[in-house]
């Protein structure tokens, strides 16, 4: 370690063109590097590796003395960058109460006794506070940029589809948008959503049955509900719908992203990542964007799904005959129970996915930020059911209210006036009708559209997570 600040020295005081020059010496330079290296390796190999990675600009595999000078260089000048940011007082010191804070402002809580810790772990002089050069020390040859690297191996939304599009888009990181990698993983999310709403589509099509149809005196099972659909159609009757559900993805994803980084620079953040709270609220105004550029379709998929075979010719039929009938009124039925039910699928399903990734932070981030397929897969499940069962009165409510035309003889009722109806004729169960083919779906749905993401992924040459 000496013997690397000495030539960090020699370099920072005579530039590194000159002691290349210095053939006499190049045998030792070699010599204090390859003993460097074995020391590295003694002590983590992940972060040798890392390193030759992050300063290997020839891509030999291998990290020679003028590579790792300039690995030195580029690192220090980021070190100095989240120094500065984390100073927030700009004494030129980091205490523990600026160590929560910076960690709180990107959604990371963390106790004092935590903060202490990391302080603790860097503080060679006993103060328990960080100057820069006890933070460059710390520092100067860990290449993982933690940020970057959460934001990498934490995507949720992109991944995971459950078919409903009302989550909180996913952060990307600088590089990502700079490299175009931010296009590929939506392309990517977009061809796993096709595929896992295909797979899952019987069970979707039989929660639409459910939820118009189901009552104390018209009793609608799981394995009743498909038979009266096979029976009715057909074993091909099981997709009706499905069309438009996957034809929306692409419009939606690509609305509510754009959105979303609009919504972003209009509340004035720079930052490469939002708090949850600016998160839920971009999210949030997003998604009511895009639900609302494309809710005419949502309308379509539930009529549909409810249609008898050959009522519909097909989606455009479908359109003329809902325009003819009752008018464009009608393509926005539902909808303000709709925009409401953004709010708390949203903000429950972001606080959940967030406080399991924080506690697996916490306890296992060690060397990486990546939990693995079966953690994120348990998270995102997890939090997907939990913002499922907090809107699905007003998902039950919207399907309803598109619904009313179709059915001969229905009252047509205002959002308020069915959600009476429905406690007072079937009470508070009448709310969830559908959840159990709903819930089914959402661990096939998410495991499904994480190995599709995965593998266009590969295909998109998109870098491996």
């Amino acid at each position: 370690k000496k013997g690397l600040y000495f030539w960090i020295i020699l370099e920072s005081r005579y530039g590194s063109d000159l002691l290349l020059k210095l053939e006499t010496h190049i045998h030792f330079v070699f010599v204090l590097l390859k003993y460097f290296r074995l020391m590295i390796n003694k002590s983590s190999p992940s972060l040798s590796i890392k390193i030759v990675k992050a300063g290997d600009k020839d891509l030999d595999g291998q990290l020679d003395f003028e590579e790792f000078v300039h690995y030195l260089r580029d690192h220090e000048k980021k070190l100095r960058l989240v120094f500065k940011s984390l100073d927030k007082k700009n004494d030129g010191h980091i205490d523990s109460q600026e160590i929560m804070q910076s960690l709180r402002d990107l959604g990371v809580h963390i106790s004092e006794e935590q903060a202490e810790k990391i302080l603790k772990s860097m503080d060679k002089n006993g103060t328990m506070t960080i100057d820069w050069n006890e933070w460059r020390d710390y520092h100067l040859l860990h290449p993982a940029d933690n940020i970057p690297e959460i934001i990498l191996h934490w995507k949720h939304s992109t991944i995971f589809d459950v078919g409903e599009s009302l989550m909180v888009p996913d952060e990307f990181t600088a590089e990502e948008k700079k490299t175009g990698m931010w296009w590929r993983h939506l392309v990517a999310g977009g061809g796993a959503g096709a595929v896992s709403r295909t797979c899952t589509a019987p069970l979707d099509r039989l929660k639409v049955l459910m939820q118009v149809h189901a009552s104390h005196t018209n009793t609608v099972g799981f394995t009743g509900g498909f038979a009266q659909m096979i029976r009715e159609g057909g074993v091909r009757s099981l997709w009706r719908g499905n069309g438009i559900n996957v034809l929306k993805i692409a419009p939606e994803t690509a609305i509510k992203f754009m959105a979303y980084e609009q919504i972003k620079r209009l509340i004035g953040s720079n930052q490469e990542t939002l708090g949850i709270l600016e998160r839920l609220v971009a999210g949030s105004l997003a998604g009511a964007i895009a639900q609302s550029s494309i809710y005419p379709m949502e309308v379509i998929k539930t009529r549909l799904a409810l249609g008898r075979t050959g009522q519909y010719s097909g989606i455009m039929d479908c359109a003329k005959h809902i325009l003819k009938k009752e008018g464009l009124k009608a393509f926005y039925k539902g909808y303000i129970p709709n925009m409401l039910g953004i709010i708390p699928y949203a903000g429950i399903d972001l606080a959940v996915y967030e406080t399991l990734k924080n506690a697996w932070l916490q306890r296992f981030a060690t060397d990486s930020a990546d939990p693995g397929v079966f953690v994120l897969l348990a998270c995102g499940t997890m939090s997907s059911t939990c913002g499922q069962l907090a809107s699905y009165p007003l998902a039950l409510v919207r399907t309803r209210m598109q619904a009313q035309a179709s059915q001969e003889g229905s009252p047509q009722m205002t959002m308020t006036g069915l959600f009476r109806h429905i406690v007072r004729t079937e009470g508070a169960i009448g709310l969830y009708r559908g959840l159990a083919p709903n819930f089914m779906k959402v661990i096939p749905a998410v495991s499904i559209s994480y190995v599709v993401y995965e593998n266009l992924k590969i295909t998109l040459g998109v870098q491996s997570r």
